[in-house]
């Protein structure tokens, strides 16, 4: 909070790594200089103007699609098909175990 006021003391540096897109939403990765903390950000864009920012900090992220997957016609139950389309390198590599969050789109 205090980095987001300009109130901190001492400024964190954010160091992206990868920057990918699924349709309207941009997922950012990256850790700090020091490689100890490493964070996510998935952005809402609309009309290329950026509607919802979602941050995560020490966590191993898998972004899945959630839709309907039908086997055929004749089948009245339809099993929800979520693939994994994007995961976090980075939050492996921090040296210390963190939680994992699964994002679906």
């Amino acid at each position: 909070m205090q980095t987001l006021t300009g109130t901190a003391k001492d400024a964190f540096h954010f160091i992206p790594k990868s920057i990918d897109a699924f349709g309207s939403i941009v997922l950012v990765e990256g850790c700090d200089p020091t490689r100890s903390i490493t964070w996510v950000h998935a952005w809402t864009v609309a009309d290329g103007v950026i509607t919802q920012v979602r941050e995560y900090f020490n966590t191993s992220l898998i972004v899945t699609r959630f839709g309907k997957k039908t086997r055929s016609d004749f089948e009245s139950i339809t099993p929800l098909h979520c693939p994994s389309v994007w995961e976090s390198s980075l939050a492996n590599r921090v040296g210390k175990s963190v939680p994992g969050l699964v994002l679906a789109l």
